[in-house]
């Protein structure tokens, strides 16, 4: 009975470290939902995060199950699955979070937990561990999703200007101001739908390989489900202002009319993202949406340095995440 009892602690710590992992995936990619309603004036800072919260709980009732289970399942083999690896995961997408949130770096939350299962599944049983035809996918869309965001969002913004292109600048503003709230909510509901799912995976993981749910079960229990949500609601609701200033700011300086073709093209990549199963980054998404935003004006209305800084954020996440989680792996399975 004891061993059973130390099993259950066990599980339920790393559920409880998975959602705070969930709650810091919220605050930190919350400039993502709010950075460009944020920058144009539409929203103060605090409405702008209770906004986003609400939109991504909402997408519990919206987006079905399929990026969770492409996390869950295709990503490395569930038969090498433990509380260790899980820890390991855990460990590496929480530290890099952390360090790229203190330097105010805009990386992927999604990708640090995909480099963390990686890592923690090499250290455990090398190479053979790893699922190529999901960790492929993901390892495009990083090169897809901020590609397709910009395309759209540029698309977008020439769509509007040659619709307006008689209407005074001010008037144009003073109609996307209210137009925004429409994109800003699509989009962080296509933030919830496809990040909160990532957490559900790793959960949905654990629980199949400690006993606690079936390997033939459609979905994770709806406690897993909403409380990955909720955890990412609460979270998107503290903020992360650091990194807002860098996504809203220093790229390039939108209007409402910008930020309303930025999200717009952010939101439609990651509902069809989502649509297909394919856990994306809603940082990469965004940026390149804000970026195609920029580049309609002129190539020089967008600080290309701050974006060189975040791709190489973005091409260190998984490598770098991959390599902590080894170590937390290590640390663990001599520790405990």
């Amino acid at each position: 009975m004891q061993s059973v009892q130390l099993a259950v602690w066990v599980v339920v710590l790393l559920v409880a470290i998975a959602l705070v992992f969930d709650f810091m995936n919220g605050f930190h990619d919350a400039a993502n939902s709010i950075a460009t309603v944020v920058s144009t004036g539409v929203l103060k800072p605090q409405q702008a995060v209770a906004f986003a919260a609400t939109f991504n709980v909402i997408a519990y009732f919206v987006f079905h199950l399929k990026v969770a289970q492409t996390v869950g399942k295709g990503t490395i083999d569930p038969l090498i699955v433990d509380h260790y690896v899980i820890f390991g995961a855990l460990f590496g997408a929480i530290g890099w979070n952390v360090i790229t949130w203190v330097y105010g770096i805009p990386s992927s939350s999604s990708h640090a937990l995909i480099g963390g299962l990686v890592g923690s599944a090499l250290a455990k049983s090398g190479w053979g561990a790893l699922n190529y035809d999901g960790l492929l996918k993901t390892v495009a869309f990083i090169f897809i999703s901020p590609l397709l965001g910009f395309v759209l969002g540029s698309c977008f913004m020439l769509a509007v200007s040659w619709l307006y292109f008689r209407t005074p600048p001010s008037k144009v503003d003073r109609r996307f101001r209210r137009v925004q709230l429409l994109s800003a909510g699509l989009y962080s509901l296509g933030h919830g739908g496809n990040d909160a799912q990532k957490t559900i995976g790793i959960i949905w993981m654990l629980l199949i390989a400690t006993g606690y749910a079936s390997a033939t079960a459609d979905a994770p229990p709806v406690w897993v489900i909403g409380g990955c949500y909720l955890s990412m609601g609460i979270g998107t609701l503290f903020g992360g202002w650091r990194i807002v200033r860098t996504m809203g700011q220093k790229i390039t300086k939108l209007r409402p009319v910008g930020g309303f073709c930025a999200e717009s093209g952010g939101a439609l990549t990651l509902f069809t993202a989502s649509w297909l199963g394919i856990p994306v980054s809603t940082t990469h998404t965004i940026t390149g949406a804000i970026v195609g935003v920029g580049a309609t004006q002129k190539l020089s209305a967008v600080r290309w340095g701050v974006a060189g800084k975040i791709v190489w954020a973005w091409v260190l996440t998984i490598p770098a995440s991959a390599a902590m989680a080894a170590a937390g792996w290590w640390v663990a399975t001599h520790a405990l």
